[in-house]
């Protein structure tokens, strides 16, 4: 560019070229024609040093140009950036007073522009809406990193004027250009939701590892009960002493049938997996079955149980009866548990609203056990919790039965609250929506029968049993509590074997027994192929799962494959033997 402005400063001298041309003008002759030829070369030189001094002034202009659309495209972005961060974001000068911020500091400080608050102090702006306190704080530290201090983060808790609390994440460092300070860059992300969150998944997480300290002392103390009794029974020779041991083995089973019962209803309910299997019931039996388990319990802690029943309570109604016992037992259970001795456990229902079919039955149950105070009735139906952990472990319990409890009552369209005074005693009062049903007061479901052992000897004398199960100590079990039946037992190992045996004699089964869970074929599909098989008896034999599958599904994956009926594991003689007598004595009359 220097050699193009070079010629450009020795050739171009307006006068010489003037006087030359004049010159050229009155002579003649080939000394004119020799100059003229050398000033053409000159015009020639300049005409070229003008077209490069134009071309660099129009790429200067560009590059003006562009300059300037990239500082307003920077201003446009800043602009923008500071409208949608999602954080009180602003920038003090070195007297601490405000140059520009985000759109939401201007909304916190209660303006609409960012243009009516410019140049104001950061105490004026400020003491409106903050403490004076957090003002004077943040002035200092402001002021410390302006003096040369380092950068600082930190968490502040702050009740703002108009009574909210709000924890900031608060960092504040140095705006420098070049090395020089300019002021203060301050950015303040509200973290109030994440910290409670925090809080609450820390308070969820000790509450289950505490439930999962509790669970293990309610799971490994009726196995200690169940070891120690064996080992005492098999050591003693006295009938009486083994009766004893088997008595506390059974009531120790069923305790840690229970706490596993919870486990899985929890386990559903978290899952949104818990269902309702409504059917028609009487209401008065089962009420006599919730009592036959409860004055058991009672009288041995010396309580006295009083009851209220509404005579208006319809007889019959079609719900979930299990369900809605499970509640009420679980109420009282909890009762008795928290009443001393002499104490009174109350239980009231009554018909609380009828619209046609629809009706809104109460329950209320009360004690005068040991009463709690408000804030262990804030966490009393949360799953994990119970009211205090010291309960727990005077009590036991696993905590989860009033959450369980509360979620059947939500889904039976009801409600469930309490009133208590430590010292003096518990109300839970609860109420469900159900439908009334006319019909037979006496009809009861036979497999629901209560039978006694000794209205089962020989029953089942001359009918032929295939049992399908792979585990040898079950099949022990069951030929076990068949044995006063007089029923012959054919075993199968496996469905395969299930199969073969079946196939091999059809006619000479009068029922099924068939495991679901088996390796190689299993229960649901030796059902399948049993049912499949071109005999008449493959489909009329009556096919009862056992199942430890306790899931809504599961039962109907049972009953799809061709199944009968079905029967929980462990098993229960009662429930057992009150199936087979539905298909085995199907004319015997079954009330018990």
């Amino acid at each position: 560019m220097t050699e193009l402005k070079k010629p450009a400063r020795e050739m171009a001298n307006y006068k010489d070229i003037v006087c030359r041309l004049e010159s050229l003008a009155t002579g003649s002759g080939t000394a004119a024609e020799k100059d003229l030829g050398e000033l053409l070369g000159h015009m020639r030189g300049l005409e070229r040093d003008y077209r490069a001094l134009s071309l660099m002034h129009e790429q200067t202009e560009r590059l003006r140009d562009m300059q300037d659309a990239a500082v307003d495209m920077a201003h446009f972005y800043n602009r923008l950036l500071l409208k949608n961060v999602s954080s009180v974001i602003f920038m003090l000068d070195k007297e601490l007073r405000l140059v520009l911020g985000s759109s939401l500091t201007v909304a916190l400080l209660g303006h609409k522009n960012i243009r009516e608050i410019v140049g104001m102090p950061f105490a004026d702006l400020f003491s409106g809406i903050m403490p004076s306190e957090w003002v004077d704080s943040m002035i200092g530290r402001c002021q410390g990193i302006l003096d040369g201090g380092e950068d600082n983060s930190t968490e502040d808790t702050v009740v703002l004027k108009g009574g909210d609390t709000v924890i900031y994440r608060v960092a504040i460092s140095a705006a420098q250009a070049k090395g020089v300070s300019k002021g203060i860059v301050i950015v303040m992300d509200d973290v109030t939701q994440l910290v409670r969150a925090k809080e609450e998944a820390e308070q969820a997480s000790k509450a289950k590892s505490s439930f999962l300290a509790n669970m293990s002392h309610e799971i490994r103390t009726p196995i200690g009960v169940v070891i120690g009794m064996v080992n005492i029974a098999k050591s003693s020779e006295d009938i009486d002493r083994k009766n004893y041991c088997l008595e506390k083995i059974e009531t120790a089973s069923r305790h840690l049938l229970g706490v596993i019962n919870d486990i899985l209803d929890i386990s559903k309910i978290e899952a949104g997996r818990l269902e309702l299997s409504p059917t028609e019931f009487s209401f008065e039996d089962m009420l006599k079955k919730i009592v036959t388990v409860m004055r058991f319990r009672i009288s041995e802690r010396g309580q006295h149980f009083v009851q209220t029943i509404d005579p208006s309570v319809p007889s019959r109604f079609f719900a979930d009866d299990q369900r809605l016992a499970q509640v009420v037992i679980n109420l009282l259970s909890n009762a008795v548990k928290f009443t001393p001795e002499g104490g009174t456990v109350r239980l009231e229902i009554r018909l609380q609203a009828k619209e046609g079919d629809d009706c809104t039955l109460y329950f209320a149950v009360a004690d005068t056990g040991i009463g709690m105070t408000e804030e262990q009735r804030s966490r009393l139906f949360s799953p994990f919790e119970q009211a205090d952990n010291s309960i727990s472990r005077k009590y036991g319990g696993t905590g989860l039965g009033l959450a369980i409890s509360k979620r059947i009552v939500e889904m039976m369209d009801g409600n469930m609250e309490v009133d208590s005074v430590p010292g003096e005693g518990s109300t839970f009062r609860f109420t469900v929506r159900a439908k009334s049903v006319d019909g037979d007061e006496e009809q009861q479901d036979a497999g629901a029968s209560i039978l006694g052992v000794g209205d089962t000897d020989g029953i089942f004398v001359g009918r032929r049993i295939l049992l399908a199960e792979d585990i040898d100590i079950n099949r022990e079990i069951v030929a076990a509590l068949l044995e006063r039946t007089q029923a012959e037992i054919v075993n199968a190992e496996n469905g395969e074997d299930a199969l073969r045996l079946f196939s091999a004699a059809p006619d000479t089964y009068d029922l099924i027994l068939m495991d679901v869970q088996m390796p190689g074929m299993d229960g649901l599909e030796a059902t399948r192929r049993i049912r499949a098989l071109d005999v008449p008896a493959a489909r009329s034999v009556p096919i009862i799962a056992m199942t430890a599958h306790v899931f809504r599904e599961d039962i109907e994956k049972c009953l799809d494959a061709g199944m009968n009926n079905h029967v929980s594991k462990p098993l229960e003689f009662a429930e057992l033997v009150g199936k087979m007598r539905q298909y085995l004595c199907p004319s015997e009359d079954t009330v018990g």
